[in-house]
């Protein structure tokens, strides 16, 4: 195995992107819902490859929210199978909290099934507090808690 990590670059990417996220999330996602965090938000999608092969990815974005803070946005997060428990996560959601920071983010929110253990176990790992539950928030019609990581703008990395 030898993984490396880069931003996404352009469309090329889409379609293993697109192949990771269906392939493992529950959510079902429309090429539009791609394609507005990918056009809108570049700099906030990385991607893990093992040698050529796309192995992980997060996509994110980030704009100013209705309170006035500027909020990160982790929306998707997914990382093969059989390359799971070895950091890919996150090293991937650690770039993507560095480069929000560096941008100016106040807070990081995400969602995630409540019923999704792991995903709350590695979002509590990184510093993410639970801050309320979503009733029927999926389209399956499960809960979701929306979790959030305070962070101070520019400050040091986050890794």
């Amino acid at each position: 195995m030898s993984l490396s990590y880069a931003e996404y670059h352009d469309e090329r990417q889409l379609s293993d992107i697109m192949d990771l996220i269906d392939s493992e999330l529950s959510e079902p996602y429309i090429n539009m819902t791609y394609r507005y965090f990918l056009h809108t938000w570049p700099q906030l999608t990385f991607l893990a490859y093992d040698h050529t092969k796309a192995v992980g990815v997060v996509v994110c974005k980030q704009e100013r929210h209705k309170s006035g803070l500027m909020r990160g946005y982790i929306a998707m997060l997914s990382v093969r199978s059989e390359y799971r428990k070895k950091g890919i996560a996150t090293k991937l959601v650690r770039m993507a909290i560095d480069e929000m920071i560096s941008t100016g983010a106040e807070e990081i929110i995400l969602e995630t099934e409540v019923d999704n253990n792991t995903s709350i176990a590695f979002y509590k790992r990184l510093g993410f507090m639970r801050e309320k539950r979503l009733y029927r928030f999926y389209m399956n019609g499960k809960d979701a808690y929306r979790l959030c990581l305070p962070v101070s703008p520019n400050e040091d990395a986050y890794t």
